[in-house]
């Protein structure tokens, strides 16, 4: 089976304990814990009241998991990532995809991040080949540079890190 450009959802239910079975376009199905992430983000806190999480729906054509009363939709990227990372089979794997899915980064940027080839990146996003402890070693060296005084500048193009410059 031929991994997906882009995931796109064809169902989705929604599990007891704030878990989602999603089922994608190529056929692959994957559990979602959400549970953490609900009570860490205010914007999806709405889906802790009462009922609320249960009314989860497939939107956009698959594009996204939305809650229509709460206005909350989840990209169907977003969640293919947390879901692989919580699924990998080994600590490694869950690093690199944590890592892909945190910083946003584009193919050839996360590629020229770490320092290997794009087509070695796709093969490791798809969570279908276990990622080596080199390349998860190279995530977490690449996430303490962001925390230093002059950081990459990849990671001030997506917007996923903050960036404080000294005067």
């Amino acid at each position: 089976m031929l991994p997906m450009k882009r995931p796109r959802l064809s169902a989705v239910q929604a599990l007891p304990v704030y878990r989602l079975a999603l089922t994608f376009i190529d056929g692959q199905q994957l559990t979602l814990d959400l549970s953490r992430d609900l009570h860490a983000y205010p914007g999806l806190q709405p889906l802790l009241e009462a009922g609320a999480f249960e009314n989860a729906m497939s939107g956009d054509d698959g594009w996204s998991v939305e809650w229509p009363e709460q206005d909350i939709q989840i990209g169907a990227d977003t969640l293919y990532l947390e879901a692989l990372a919580q699924n990998a089979s080994d600590e490694n794997t869950r690093i690199f995809i944590d890592w892909r899915a945190r910083t946003g980064l584009p193919l050839n940027q996360a590629a020229e991040a770490l320092g290997v080839s794009a087509r070695s990146i796709t093969r490791y996003s798809s969570g279908r080949e276990p990622v080596p402890r080199s390349l998860a070693l190279a995530c977490l060296g690449w996430d303490f540079l962001q925390q230093q005084a002059s950081p990459m500048r990849a990671a001030e193009e997506t917007g996923r890190y903050t960036v404080t410059r000294k005067p």
